[in-house]
């Protein structure tokens, strides 16, 4: 009699392993295949369930013919394997393949956003050769959520975001892939490479910050002055007052000079403010609050609150919403968070503050209050929320606002000083009101002193890349879940640079020549329609193929015509990026350089990249009459380490000095990853700060000359560990599962 099998596909490992042990009641089983993919059975009374994953994508959008017309717009999904980059997603492909014909229902339980839709339905159709199946909806891994969400399946997939996601992925590869291909084949027409890329998003957010750059380039400073005064009243009471204009004409400082000595008439004015506790965390809130307040870029922080939501200790991160529904429980999670913070007891109200925005799929972001260890990397961003939620359920701040006045000669000066009185939820969460008192001043003064301070404006800030995705959010571009990746490309294709992001020449260059030949590559309003357009699909209630049609051909239409202007002037765009190229290369080849070769005292040492190996490397930039040549970590962007200008001046250096090694005198490298904490480190194998490298390398050198150790064809091997029995991967839950027949 053959077995009633569900198949559930989820999207993450770590999100298998919840699903899997929530539903079970902690009676899963785990098996691992030789290629090391895991799945999990369990059984609810005769029906036996077994829990897949997709890690992601697993399929892709490619084109069918290798060499095709440009533009082309002729493509399919594939599976992502074929790419080469996702070498790894092929067994997990297999895995399911195999788990899937077996199975006579499917439910997906991937993410519940327009990403996890389009995983989950293409696992259903390539996989599965399913029309459709049913759907779990959930907001965090937690067990009561994820059996609610068991309890209460969609009978179908949620038809809108899957068709949604998959036309963004068809337009982002039309506009992605051809136009940035227009853009190489223009550079490459000059005899130079570089990957070059531009999108629908990429465009308009490049001339952002590249206007922002113009602006910049073009102010002049101008010199203005501010005055102050040191008054006293008859109670001997002193305070400084200011003029409330900026004086920007030297002759008006005439007027103001005569002051010293007369006699002027104040008054103060008290009034007490309320200060509204902060609205919940929806995602860009998140990201720029945690640059505010911890320094992580908003690619730090959604690593890290994806980490969290893994783990069941926050809710789904990737949301719109400012609000949290009744239905997450507030008095348990408040009640959960006891154990982790004395400071739930300022939340006395039983309902929290809410701001403006909403999402039909997740609620704001909010910590489960499961009794968990934080992982020590994510501490900063788990705590951030976790004050961010109770401060939702505090009181109101009071606080005294103080305003002075001061007439002399008829000329009017002040101060404001504010003072909290009641803290209420700052208590809890960190707050930007900066406390400042002034005595009371009233009735005739007498005017001590006059200081008149020349300063010069300032020209425009630069972004820094919370802003930016703030930015990006308010002329509704990009996605929540895509502004932080597009603002990784800007820093990865050389369009950018700096932590208050500044533009490369290559990237000035690309907006001047995209500006002249292409203009609507930078057009925020083509990209704003097509957004729009995305969003009616998602929420739409049928017809959603038809729309999608209507929208690739609308996409089609224009990625042609801006084809056609590329096309047209090959030449004159590959010059523009060729020079730009050429000037950023040279710089690159600077920013790399470091200190003196310390083998042949000629040339120096330079970090370079390796596209043979896909690594970087040190090596001194004589070869090849020098040879030298030095290993770095295998993951991550390498730069020479420079310092910033606190660091420089307690060293008394320059900022953008090389850092140097204090053991050894090496210069430091500083690896970036994407989504973590830069590391600095030294190089240098013989160095006492890599002992732990030395005693590896000696116990190396003493095994390969014992015979314990051989090097065969370039492979390692290590003698004592044949014909050792490798031990099972395999876990089994609490309870042993028992087939029934």
């Amino acid at each position: 009699m053959k077995e009633n099998v569900t198949l559930i596909i989820t999207e993450k490992p770590a999100a298998a392993v919840k699903i899997a042990a929530a539903l079970s009641d902690a009676t899963d089983e785990k098996i691992t295949t030789k290629d090391g993919v895991s799945y999990y059975e369990f059984y609810k009374g005769a029906r036996k369930y077994i829990v897949g994953c997709a890690v992601g994508h697993l399929f892709g959008i490619q084109q069918i013919v290798k060499r095709g017309p440009f533009p082309n717009f002729e493509v399919e999904w594939q599976p992502a394997y074929q790419k080469g980059r996702s070498a790894f997603t092929e067994k997990y492909l297999k895995t399911l393949k195999k788990l899937a014909r077996g199975a006579d229902e499917f439910i997906v339980a991937t993410d519940f956003d327009v990403e996890g839709e389009v995983i989950g339905w293409n696992v259903v159709r390539f996989i599965c050769k399913k029309k459709d199946a049913k759907r779990m909806k959930f907001s965090s891994l937690t067990k009561d959520a994820l059996d609610e969400s068991f309890a209460n399946l969609m009978p179908t997939l949620n038809w809108g975001a899957a068709i949604a996601g998959e036309t963004r992925h068809y337009i982002d590869w039309f506009y992605g892939i051809n136009l940035s291909r227009g853009l190489m084949k223009a550079l490459s027409s000059t005899g130079t490479f570089r990957i070059l890329s531009i999108g629908r998003v990429q465009g308009p957010a490049l001339k952002i910050i590249a206007d922002r750059e113009k602006e910049i380039g073009k102010f002049e400073s101008e010199p203005f002055w501010q005055i102050f005064l040191q008054v006293k009243d008859i109670k001997n009471q002193k305070v400084d007052v200011k003029h409330p204009k900026d004086i920007f004409k030297e002759s008006e400082l005439l007027k103001f000079k005569h002051l010293k000595g007369k006699k002027g008439e104040a008054t103060t004015t008290i009034k007490d403010e309320i200060v509204v506790a902060p609205v919940p965390f929806d995602l860009t809130t998140l990201q720029t609050e945690a640059y505010r307040n911890c320094g992580y870029t908003p690619s730090q922080t959604l690593k890290s609150a994806q980490s969290l939501y893994l783990a069941g200790l926050i809710s789904y991160p990737r949301t719109s919403s400012q609000k949290y529904p009744l239905a997450i429980g507030y008095d348990k999670i408040l009640k959960r968070l006891k154990k982790y913070t004395t400071q739930v007891k300022y939340a006395v109200n039983k309902n929290p503050t809410e701001g403006k925005k909403t999402d039909p799929a997740h609620p704001a972001i909010y910590p489960t209050g499961e009794n968990k260890k934080v992982p020590e990397r994510d501490k900063k961003i788990y705590d951030l929320i976790v004050k961010r939620f109770i401060s939702c359920f505090c009181d109101v701040a009071k606080v005294e606002n103080k305003k002075i006045k001061v007439v002399v000669s008829g000329l009017d000066f002040g101060v404001r000083g504010v003072q909290i009185k009641e803290k209420g939820w700052i208590n809890v969460y960190p707050s930007s009101i900066k406390e400042s008192k002034v005595p009371t001043v009233e009735g005739e003064v007498d005017v001590l002193e006059i200081r008149m301070e020349e300063k010069e404006t300032q020209p425009p800030r630069r972004y820094s890349a919370a802003s930016l995705v703030k930015e990006l959010e308010k002329r509704e571009l990009g996605t929540k879940a895509t502004r932080a990746e597009i603002i990784e490309t800007l820093y990865s294709r050389g369009y950018a640079r700096e932590r208050s992001i500044e533009v490369t020449e290559l990237g000035m260059r690309m907006v001047e020549t995209l500006e002249k030949y292409s203009p609507i590559i930078l057009d925020e309003g083509l990209t704003r329609k097509m957004t729009k357009d995305l969003e009616k699909i998602e929420v739409a209630k049928k017809d959603f193929k038809k729309k999608e049609e209507e929208i690739l051909n609308d996409a089609k239409e224009a990625v042609s015509k801006i084809a056609k202007g590329m096309s047209e002037n090959l030449d004159a765009m590959g010059k523009c990026l060729a020079d730009a190229n050429a000037i950023v290369w040279e710089q690159e080849r600077e920013a790399n350089t470091m200190s003196e070769c310390p083998v042949c005292h000629k040339g120096k040492l330079r970090v370079m990249y390796g596209k043979r190996f896909s690594r970087y490397f040190v090596s001194c930039d004589a070869y090849p009459e020098c040879k030298t040549i030095y290993s770095l970590p295998p993951k991550g962007m390498m730069k020479p380490a420079r310092m910033s200008k606190k660091v420089a001046d307690e060293a008394g250096k320059e900022e953008g000095d090389l850092e140097m090694c204090n053991e050894c005198g090496f210069p430091k490298v500083v690896a970036f990853k994407k989504g973590g904490a830069p590391w600095r480190f030294c190089f240098n194998p013989e160095c006492p700060t890599n002992e732990e490298l030395q005693k590896k390398k000696m116990e190396f050198k003493a095994k390969l000359a014992s015979g314990e150790v051989e090097i065969v064809d370039g492979k390692v091997i290590d003698h004592g560990k044949v014909g050792k029995k490798k031990k099972s991967r395999k876990k089994v839950g609490k309870k042993k599962v028992v087939k029934k027949k």
